[in-house]
């Protein structure tokens, strides 16, 4: 196969393609900016939570205030009337508390839910793009890796073949046309040599912006994912796993939720207020009681926003048919792209045979006068195209696969079994729900840390 052809032996402290996705995982900035928007939708259900919660406000006011009857006109008639100050000073608790508002509440704290159950699987699929940037990064350096090592033996062979066609022009057995033709294959492979080390720096540079750390002995991709026997079962799993899916099945049950809403809307509201305040002559004044009161018109409003959300709800129903097709033609392609790069390297392998059978062939007729150097430097050629079309045969192979479990929602860290502790998303959830009096949470903590180290604060 093609690393057999053109990868040298691994040693046993090798990097693997798990170790690689598992730094990734752990480096990634995008996932931690995703990590940040589900904690800020889990503050949304603590936020709804808190409105059945009653609400106490404080309010305290000092004030001085002046009168002056004989600055007023004819004060100046009333002698012996003098100037006054008082001073005001009020301090003041309030208090209310929803006691019905139809079930638009619960609703809100429903459809909070909701979006954090989207929120979520929109992080998993996040978490399927960090994981397959990083394969295609690894396997990227190892078909560039391989197109050196092939560049590098075909510079070898053809500056051999230059070597020996230099010597066979000084005795007279070829002509000067058959040293140019050798010294220009050469040259054109040094060109093609120097194009693969770019490729091997291009890729090391996209291997470093994805895992984070330089890439070392990595080690020859040998195995394949596990995956269904056939197409339509991946499709199956795809319905039920991928997270494109279930976030659009929950963002429907979000709009049905809001659906509600707005028919609840238009139901009238009660609360309980009361009041304790005292005053510059500690006056206290208490009072407690019930309102009560709704919409009776406005301008049509209301009813524009059920219309409003029952389209919104017709259009995530749309999205959701929109996704699974999108996610089973994805499924399909990738599939059809597994079988190709497969077929293709039964097809290169017979290539590779008979392209070095040709060749070694042609070195022997032409070591006898019945063939010339071009064909010798012709089906030396076709030789190094057929293993050139091997190694990229096998990397497409192995770059398929990979996007298959990517289709099918399986792509993550847990699937992959990689073995280390992934993000927990009820942990903040669960720390949060309550609406607790915190200001800061561990993860904003961190990320501090982190960008105080980057001195950008």
């Amino acid at each position: 196969m093609a690393a057999a052809l053109a990868l040298p032996a691994v040693p046993a402290s090798a990097e693997t393609l798990a170790d690689a996705l598992v730094l990734a995982y752990r480096h990634s900035g995008l996932l931690e900016k995703n990590r940040a928007v589900l904690r800020a939708a889990d503050e949304d259900v603590a936020q709804a939570v808190a409105t059945l919660r009653p609400v106490i406000d404080y309010a305290v006011s000092a004030s001085r205030n002046w009168v002056f009857p004989n600055d007023e006109p004819g004060g100046f008639l009333s002698p012996g009337v003098s100037d006054t100050a008082t001073n005001n000073v009020q301090a003041q608790i309030t208090g209310s508390l929803l006691l019905w508002d139809g079930g638009a509440s619960r609703l809100a704290i429903s459809a909070a839910k909701e979006a954090v159950l989207a929120t979520r699987e929109a992080l998993v699929q996040v978490e399927q793009q960090v994981l397959g940037s990083a394969v295609q990064a690894y396997l990227n350096i190892q078909e560039a890796q391989a197109f050196v090592n092939l560049r590098q033996s075909n510079v070898a062979l053809l500056q051999q073949q230059l070597d020996a066609s230099r010597e066979r022009f000084e005795v007279g057995e070829i002509t000067r046309t058959d040293v140019a033709l050798a010294e220009a294959q050469l040259a054109s492979a040094r060109s093609l040599l120097e194009q693969a080390l770019g490729d091997v720096e291009i890729a090391k540079a996209q291997y470093i912006n994805v895992v984070g750390e330089v890439p070392r002995n990595l080690a020859p991709v040998t195995t394949l994912p596990q995956l269904p026997n056939s197409v339509e079962a991946a499709i199956d799993v795809a319905k039920k796993t991928h997270p494109s899916i279930r976030q659009a099945q929950r963002l429907v049950t979000l709009a049905e939720i809001n659906v509600l809403r707005a028919e609840r809307a238009i139901r009238p509201q009660l609360s309980a207020n009361t009041s304790v305040s005292i005053d510059q002559d500690y006056t206290e004044r208490a009072s407690i009681g019930l309102n009560i009161g709704g919409p009776i018109y406005r301008g049509g409003a209301l009813t524009s926003q059920y219309r409003q959300a029952v389209a919104r709800r017709d259009e995530e129903r749309a999205d959701l048919h929109v996704s699974v097709d999108d996610i089973i033609n994805q499924v399909r392609q990738a599939w059809v792209q597994l079988d190709v790069a497969q077929s293709q390297i039964a097809a290169q392998q017979l290539a590779v045979r008979a392209a070095r059978v040709a060749y070694e062939g042609l070195q022997e007729e032409a070591s006898l006068g019945a063939r010339t150097l071009l064909d010798v430097l012709d089906a030396e050629q076709d030789l190094q195209d057929a293993r050139a079309n091997l190694i990229s045969a096998e990397i497409s192979r192995y770059v398929a696969a990979y996007s298959i479990l990517s289709t099918m929602g399986l792509l993550t860290v847990d699937h992959l079994g990689l073995g280390i502790v992934t993000y927990d998303f009820s942990l903040y959830y669960n720390a949060v729900e309550d609406a607790p009096i915190r200001k800061v949470s561990p993860q904003g903590e961190k990320l501090d840390r982190l960008i105080r180290s980057l001195g950008r604060q």
